[in-house]
């Protein structure tokens, strides 16, 4: 591929697929960077703008932000379909749920929808790049972006590379995280790829140990704070990514890779009663702060 827009460096104009936690915080930096940037959701586009707004200010008041958050705001519109989006976009980021037929749905219509130039990717933390590029005409513009929550506080994404990739997309796609302040870190197209692989398999023991009883949830995640110089314990992490996140790249490991990968059951009882962490309220720790 080399139709990939001249101005390489600049993103000019963003799509983001999918105004949750992730997508908005998406939207956020590369509005916060001078990009345009349109989300499409399907279900609230108010509450999608907003949660980009409440991001700005919150890194306003902290001092992270250059720039004036009602003005960066400006930037941002949002559309109710994938197939609203204007044609003339340097990357679209599709951030919907990790359930891979709703991903090559959207991918589908997004491809249809957007310029030959530009550049697709998926926020997939863990389904295959290949697969997922199945759903374009012309897979070597396709590339994983895995961005890491918050998005705006998080110094990496893992750039992920499908045989298809062509090498200007990969290269462009360096260059756009790196403007971001970022550090992007590639990695050939695998189950899990690197960071949810070796992640999800921290994870998991830290619940199968908290399931017969080792410690608590707190003594874990201290142990791997102070004794490795963890930045966040393994359990904390996990309220944080979502419990029905782990819970969903775990089944499809599993799938993958082997039975390594099986959800513990208390993770799946967890999911059950409705406890998913953070943005739920509850999950291996009580959160006042309730987010979507």
């Amino acid at each position: 591929m080399t139709n990939i827009p001249s101005t390489v460096g600049v993103v000019r104009s963003v799509g983001v697929i999918g105004g949750g936690r992730m997508g908005a915080g998406i939207a956020q930096v590369f509005a916060a960077l001078g990009s345009t940037v349109v989300i499409a959701e399907t279900a609230g586009q108010a509450a999608a703008r907003e949660r980009v707004a409440t991001g700005l200010t919150r890194a306003h008041e902290r001092g992270k932000l250059d720039g004036d958050p009602a003005e960066i705001l400006a930037r941002v519109s949002t559309v109710g379909d994938p197939t609203e989006l204007p044609s003339e976009l340097d990357l679209v980021v599709e951030a919907v749920p990790e359930i891979p037929a709703l991903k090559l749905e959207v991918l589908g219509l997004v491809d249809k929808t957007v310029s030959p130039s530009t550049v697709i990717a998926s926020n997939t933390s863990s389904i295959s790049i290949a697969e997922l590029g199945s759903a374009l005409a012309d897979p070597s513009r396709f590339i994983g972006m895995h961005f890491f929550n918050p998005v705006p506080a998080s110094a990496l994404v893992e750039i992920v590379r499908a045989p298809a990739t062509a090498d200007d997309v990969v290269e462009s796609v360096r260059d756009w995280v790196g403007i971001l302040g970022k550090t992007g870190v590639l990695v050939n197209d695998s189950p899990g790829f690197a960071t949810s692989r070796l992640g999800i398999c921290l994870g998991l023991e830290a619940i199968r140990m908290l399931e017969d009883g080792v410690a608590d949830a707190e003594s874990i995640d201290h142990a791997m704070e102070l004794g490795y110089r963890h930045p966040m314990g393994p359990l904390r992490s996990t309220d944080l990514v979502g419990l029905d996140v782990r819970l969903a790249i775990a089944e499809h490991l599993a799938t993958t890779l082997g039975e390594r990968f099986t959800p513990p059951q208390l993770l799946r009882d967890k999911v059950a009663r409705g406890e998913l962490g953070r943005k739920s309220g509850q999950g291996f720790y009580t959160w006042d702060e309730v987010t979507s």
